[in-house]
């Protein structure tokens, strides 16, 4: 119950503090130099509610700042919008997918103050390579049917922040990977859940030709995508919440084929090293699960990422993140979904090392190489 005990003292907290620690303990007080100094966090927010927020921490001086973006940004009345869905550094900028307000909010990553908003409606993920960002719709344009309309890739000059071209793929894509001049796309068919109808082929685009040249059959409900450097794309499956369980695919990049399958839930996951860091949220018994699979053997070495008991302290996991410099593993929580969620960090052996408390619906990670 440590974490619980530390939080409820921090309820009443501002929006400029150190994160909660175990009693007793200190960090370290000494100057390093971090590749990554800190990480930015996107909390989602209840749809309809704008209360998207972004938060920020310093591993320099071990800072946790709560909702940043007003601060950096007086002149946005309605802050970062509702519903965020991704965040991505490239560059020097930082990308927000701010799917309920239907824009792409591009800020400096250095100061987070906004540049430019693309707009893109009902904008899920985003992609990178080289002047390119991509970034996946589940809106087709003068299609009223949403749930019979085909989604949209949007590619995005980063110099310009104009948008160049567009492709038709799946019904509602979601997350993207790139390998070589390839970009696959997993398609849901999420808002086709009423009669069962999920998409259940992940797409693939030459990004020579900006053309859809492929469709690979995998699972039904197609949800989050992971490269690795053997050119394995990992792409999960939520199933279809009854008869059909949530797996995890892994397809070969050159021959663009399914090469193997496991029975796996990645509700979340993230690839550092040779290893893809994965938890599962299973829906009909409020339980979670986790794993870390070997990329080389396609197999998962561990079911186990926390090792203490203050797994137990969990309620909605709702994120996952591994820092690539020390190995650390960011796990976030929702909570009830309704109230401030937290992030709780872990060294690489799963032992606690802090939390704190975030906004609304805490998700994204993305960690960044400028001090903010």
């Amino acid at each position: 119950m440590i974490l619980m005990a530390l939080a409820a003292t921090f309820i009443l907290s501002s929006c400029h503090e150190d994160p909660l620690l175990p009693p007793g303990w200190e960090p370290e007080q000494k100057e390093t130099v971090y590749k990554y100094p800190g990480f930015f966090l996107l909390n989602e927010g209840n749809m309809g509610s704008d209360k998207c927020t972004l938060d920020y921490y310093a591993f320099t001086d071990n800072e946790y700042q709560r909702n940043i973006y007003p601060a950096c940004n007086p002149q946005a009345v309605h802050g970062l919008g509702d519903s965020g869905n991704d965040l991505k550094v490239y560059g020097n900028k930082l990308y927000a997918v701010v799917n309920g307000s239907n824009l792409v909010d591009i800020m400096d990553l250095a100061t987070a103050r906004s540049l430019v908003a693309v707009s893109i409606p009902n904008c899920r993920a985003i992609a990178f390579k080289d002047c390119y960002a991509y970034v996946s719709s589940y809106a087709s344009e003068g299609i009223v049917d949403i749930a019979n309309a085909l989604g949209t890739i949007y590619k995005i000059d980063t110099t310009t922040f104009k948008t160049v071209a567009t492709c038709t793929v799946g019904y509602q894509p979601e997350e993207m990977a790139i390998y070589g001049n390839k970009l696959f796309v997993a398609n849901s068919g999420g808002y086709r859940y009423d009669n069962g109808d999920y998409d259940t082929r992940v797409s693939v685009i030459d990004l020579n030709t900006f053309k859809e040249v492929k469709k690979i059959e995998v699972a039904p409900n197609l949800f989050r995508m992971a490269v690795d450097r053997l050119g394995h794309i990992w792409v999960s499956s939520r199933g279809n919440y009854s008869d059909v369980p949530a797996s995890l695919s892994v397809i070969d990049a050159s021959s663009e084929k399914v090469i193997k399958k496991l029975d796996v839930d990645a509700t979340g996951m993230s690839m550092t090293g040779d290893s893809l860091y994965v938890y599962g949220y299973d829906w009909k018994d409020n339980s979670t699960s986790f794993g870390i699979i070997d990329i080389n053997t396609l197999e998962c070495v561990s079911d186990k990422i926390i090792k203490d008991d203050t797994r137990s302290e969990l309620q909605s996991v709702y994120g996952i993140a591994v820092n690539p410099e020390s190995r650390d593993i960011f796990i976030t929580d929702a909570k009830d979904y309704m109230t401030p969620g937290m992030v709780y960090c872990y060294s690489r052996e799963g032992e606690f090392k802090w939390a704190a408390i975030t906004g609304d619906i805490p998700s994204r990670i993305a960690f960044s190489t400028m001090r903010k």
